[in-house]
């Protein structure tokens, strides 16, 4: 049958050759009896054997996982903002900067001048002040962990790109695939036409058949132009992560994307996924902002170096002797129950929060990621089901609408509506393929990475 030809170089490169697809001649009507049909069909056989493929650059997946994620601006802000408390890490585990104080005291209002009286002085002084406890080290602690945080939501967001640019470049695989196949199909149709015009024209046969036949041709123009559209629409998808898109070819074949390890393997698996990695960052941190929170019970303090400077002279005739002062300024945290109490409080809630937070997540990437293995194990199974029995069996039916045909013992409408089926039947058969592949890319994103 001839309809097995159609769209075999997609074909081929989506599940491979048949055993026996390249010695398998195009039969004809050996007999004669319909030589016009025979020889149409042996016409169209020639053409779509010799056919030259269009040369045009193919884009590989591989290729465009490359692009998408070469400067995906998405991860590239999550690093930058991973860098930002980095670099804020430093910063929490310096000292205050020291304070300088300058001026002057004890200087006389009414009468006299800065040297009128003996505790009038110029001062300068400097203080430094010290934090409570580890607060330097564990702020230093909860920056770098909220840095990981980011650094893992970077992970998760180069597999979901991943993932987003696979869907893309498998659905414009799909369309690519289809309008192939349908294209193939387009002269079988318009042949039909002529042939069965011819024959209408000898009287053979009567002008339903005419009608029929150039209502099946005119929807398949139909289809190709849905398709077309859609095949642009995936493009335009394709082309936010992949530029030029539009002026090439998408690869020839599927990924080898069939075996998957065990699903309780996938599941133990998951505590590895970027996502709750990026979760038990934000545990860690908060686990550091309780102990940030007890250091206030602490107290802070601060020493203070001073100088003062005293002119005149004493009334035995000697100068002034200048002054020195030290001081030390401590924390008393007295009123605790609304202040250290509180805040140790609310950051042992944003724990529970973090942890109950990655709990739901948990669960959430668990239940998507069961859902989705028991979806790629029933399209592996309608796969099998396509390639086994019902692809040979519409091409069976096919070939004997067309043998009964030829015989006078079944009716034009037979032949064309069979012909239809087996072409629909081809189309499915690939959308399956590409709907098995995207649901491995979502189970490689959930599992295994």
């Amino acid at each position: 049958m001839l309809h097995r030809k159609f769209g075999a170089k997609c074909i081929r490169a989506l599940h491979g050759p048949r055993d026996n697809e390249a010695t398998r001649p195009c039969p004809v009507d050996s007999s004669g009896r319909h030589s016009q049909v025979a020889n149409a069909f042996a016409w169209l056989a020639l053409v779509i054997c010799s056919a030259p493929a269009t040369a045009q650059s193919i884009l590989t997946l591989e290729e465009a996982e490359r692009q998408a994620l070469g400067e995906e601006p998405g991860r590239t802000a999550l690093l930058a903002q991973a860098d930002a408390l980095r670099e804020q890490s430093v910063v929490a585990g310096q000292l205050p900067d020291p304070q300088l104080r300058f001026g002057i005291a004890n200087f006389p209002i009414e009468a006299g001048g800065f040297s009128t009286e003996p505790m009038t002085q110029g001062q300068l002084s400097i203080r430094q002040a010290f934090p409570p406890g580890k607060t330097r080290a564990l702020g230093t602690q909860q920056y770098e962990q909220r840095a990981t945080e980011f650094s893992r939501i970077a992970d998760a967001r180069s597999r979901d790109v991943r993932t987003a640019v696979q869907h893309a470049w498998l659905d414009a695989l799909y369309w690519q695939a289809a309008h192939e196949i349908v294209s193939d199909a387009r002269p079988y149709f318009s042949d039909h036409v002529a042939v069965t015009r011819s024959l209408y024209g000898v009287g053979r046969k009567d002008q339903q058949d005419v009608l029929q036949a150039e209502l099946e041709l005119s929807r398949l123009d139909d289809r190709l132009l849905e398709i077309n559209q859609q095949q642009m629409r995936a493009k335009a998808r394709l082309s936010e992560w992949v530029q030029g898109v539009s002026s090439q070819r998408v690869g020839e074949g599927l990924p080898s994307w069939i075996q998957l390890p065990a699903l309780e393997i996938l599941i133990e698996g998951l505590d590895d996924h970027p996502r709750l990695m990026a979760a038990d960052a934000v545990i860690d941190a908060s686990d550091t902002g309780i102990s940030l929170a007890e250091q206030q019970y602490k107290p802070g303090w601060a020493i203070d170096l001073g100088y003062g400077y005293r002119d005149g002279l004493l009334a035995n005739g000697d100068s002034r002797s200048d002054f020195m002062s030290v001081m030390v300024t401590v924390d008393v945290p007295l009123f605790k129950a609304n202040r250290q109490d509180r805040a140790v409080a609310a950051a042992r809630k944003e724990r529970r929060a973090a942890r109950e937070t990655r709990e739901q997540l948990h669960r959430e990437l668990q239940a998507r990621l069961r859902a989705e293995y028991a979806r790629w194990q029933d399209l592996s199974r309608q796969v099998e089901l396509y390639e086994r029995a019902i692809l040979p069996q519409a091409d069976e039916r096919a070939k004997a609408a067309l043998t009964a045909y030829q015989s006078d013992a079944s009716d034009f409408d037979d032949v064309v509506r069979s012909q239809v089926d087996a072409l629909d039947v081809r189309v499915q058969q690939v959308r399956l393929r590409i709907e098995r592949a995207k649901s491995y890319s979502v189970l490689a994103n959930l599992g295994t990475g």
